[in-house]
């Protein structure tokens, strides 16, 4: 997908700067090539030497270098890009983006280039929401600068709301959403231009990750599941313009910029969750649940009295696909399950579409050596009443966006 791409990643001065090594490594896992210039601020929270030791190449910081201008010019540097990527992108920067100002090197090399240009903004809630931040990113917006985010959540200046910086996760998701030939999308409740935003007035449900079903206060059965999978479908749709509810199970995954998050941990949790969701026109039930609970959880922690390891009967927890769809007049207008199977993949998945009354089944083999358990990748075979349509591998986030796509077209198909 970025094999051969060359992103200019300027990197300025916020704590979220700690993001963009992360981001680095995922985008050259990739295949892209990355150069890194940083401003003096951007110094304050990461060091030239990390982000040249990521990059693999020289990191650029001094306007006035004979050096670099010998080797580089920031004219050419600006231009030898197929996009320029802000991160962290400061109320700062962004008011020099959106005045014209070109007084160190990253603003001159964002104002002399021709190339288009991503900001992923960072900032305390305050400076955000103030009138001046909301002008200079309409300004950029109408320029045809594409954004990411921001995201709402807890703040290192000890505030909550809307200004952190988008996860790697969902820069890369965007990154490649652009070179697709979409538009990037934008935080969803940030009112900027973005992709088309086909799915604008649906709402959609999403479940993600695993669940966990306690036999003690200190064990439980679980399963392997990430979350990477739900969550990047949940964007997506969020991304076509859908009030998108996203009911997660345990993971270590950042809650996606502009969703409703509902965070559980058993099926049964789960299941209360998606019924209070409810209606919505579509639901894509891409937790892995657990199929069985303990009977009766012990109150205490169960031990070892040397007879033996204690018996464990289990009881069948609720199946959450197949009660939505049997829900009536409450039933989501679509329908999607996934299928997680490690044999005769593609034949379990039609049976359980059938027994689960789901409109669509993506089945994916989920065996050890296919790393799609905690990977990034995804092989999906998408089975509909017109049978089955076989997908490359591809990243989750390419998933997610090829799916979110085929929802939007279903739904305008039906009216």
């Amino acid at each position: 997908m970025l094999s051969n791409k060359r992103i200019l990643l300027i990197v300025a001065g916020g704590i979220a700067a700690y993001k963009t090594l992360e981001l680095i490594r995922r985008l050259r896992e990739r295949g892209a090539s990355v150069r890194c210039i940083l401003t003096k601020g951007g110094a304050q929270f990461v060091t030239p030497l990390s982000l040249a030791a990521l990059s693999g190449t020289k990191v650029y910081d001094d306007l006035f270098s004979l050096t670099d201008e010998a080797e580089m010019g920031h004219i050419e540097l600006s231009r030898d890009a197929d996009l320029l990527l802000v991160a962290p992108a400061t109320a700062d920067i962004l008011a020099k983006m959106a005045t014209g100002m070109a007084d160190d090197l990253a603003t001159t090399a964002l104002l002399a280039t021709d190339k288009p240009v991503l900001v992923a903004p960072a900032m305390n809630v305050r400076m955000w929401e103030h009138a001046a931040t909301r002008i200079n990113i309409e300004t950029l917006a109408g320029r045809g600068v594409l954004r990411v985010g921001p995201g709402a959540g807890d703040m290192a200046c000890g505030e909550f709301g809307e200004g952190r910086m988008a996860e790697p996760d969902e820069i890369l998701g965007a990154i490649e959403a652009f070179f697709l030939g979409e538009v990037a999308p934008v935080t969803p409740s940030g009112g900027a231009p973005g992709r088309t935003r086909t799915l604008k007035g649906r709402k959609a449900l999403v479940t993600s990750g695993p669940t966990i079903e306690a036999i003690d206060p200190v064990r439980y059965i679980a399963n392997r599941s990430s979350g990477k999978q739900g969550h990047a479908i949940a964007r997506a749709l969020a991304g076509l313009g859908a009030e998108t509810t996203l009911v997660s199970g345990p993971t270590g995954l950042a809650d996606p910029a502009g969703i409703s998050v509902i965070h559980v941990e058993s099926a049964r949790e789960m299941l209360a969750a998606c019924r209070q969701a409810l209606p919505v026109d579509v639901a894509v039930c891409a937790a892995a649940v657990s199929d069985w609970r303990v009977g009766e959880e012990a109150g205490q922690k169960l031990k070892k009295n040397g007879g033996g390891p204690p018996a464990l009967a289990l009881t069948e927890n609720p199946d959450i696909l197949k009660t939505l769809g049997e829900a009536g007049n409450l039933r989501p207008g679509l329908l999607i399950g996934f299928a997680a199977e490690t044999e005769k993949v593609v034949e379990h998945a039609k049976a359980k579409r059938k027994k689960k009354g789901a409109d669509w089944i993506l089945a994916n083999d989920v065996s050890p050596a296919t790393g799609t358990f905690g990977g990034d990748a995804n092989v999906i075979h998408l089975i509909d009443d017109s049978g089955v349509e076989d997908w490359p591998r591809m990243s989750k986030e390419e998933v997610a966006r090829r799916l979110a796509q085929r929802i939007a077209e279903n739904i305008a198909a039906k009216g």
